[in-house]
């Protein structure tokens, strides 16, 4: 079956960089484009970022010039690079796919920013 695994997050300082990572099986990784998504305490769920199979990004524009999305279709694996990272970005994260039957989502992993 589908699986989506994240991993990476944790507590950081204001400024700090985190990597997180999104370990993908049961389904062919290659087509399909992946997303990262956020959801904030009392907040609803929220678009991050997003990678098309070519390899063509989307940022939220509150996180473009600091988070970096990328995917290693090798290992069927997703990535998100975020630097400087603020208190506004503690959420817990999650990676999403849309696949031609419906869309699978992992359970989260959560990144917290703050001094």
């Amino acid at each position: 079956q589908v699986q989506l695994v994240e991993s990476g997050g944790g507590l950081v300082q204001p400024g700090g960089s985190l990597r997180l990572s999104c370990a993908t099986s049961g389904f062919f990784f290659t087509p399909y484009t992946m997303g990262w998504y956020r959801q904030a305490p009392t907040k609803q769920r929220e678009l991050v970022a997003t990678i098309s199979s070519g390899g063509s990004t989307n940022y939220q524009d509150s996180v473009k010039d600091r988070f970096t999305i990328s995917r290693d279709n090798t290992k069927n694996t997703l990535n998100l690079q975020m630097n400087n990272l603020k208190p506004e970005d503690t959420a817990v994260y999650y990676c999403n796919v849309k696949l031609t039957t419906r869309e699978y989502w992992g359970k989260g992993t959560l990144v917290t920013v703050s001094s």
